[in-house]
């Protein structure tokens, strides 16, 4: 399932997409998490990228809120 939408963390505005399953796998974030693939983006500029592996891992202070905002949500 795909759930998008948008958060605001300081002042900054991270536009999100994550795929979650009702069950963790192997290919989850966070040790067999549900989520498999996850995607921020500020300003038009991927800030993390997670599809079953980091390709991006979140690096700024609003990135790394948002995906443990997320993380929590979804996974």
């Amino acid at each position: 399932m795909w759930n998008k939408g948008i958060l605001h963390i300081k002042n900054h505005t991270i536009h999100y997409w994550v795929k979650h399953y009702e069950e963790g796998s192997q290919y989850g974030i966070e040790d067999e998490g549900r989520i498999s693939k996850l995607m921020l983006k500020e300003n038009d500029r991927i800030i993390a990228n997670y599809d079953r592996d980091w390709d991006i891992e979140p690096e700024t202070e609003e990135a790394q809120l948002a995906y443990m905002m997320l993380v929590q949500k979804y996974n």
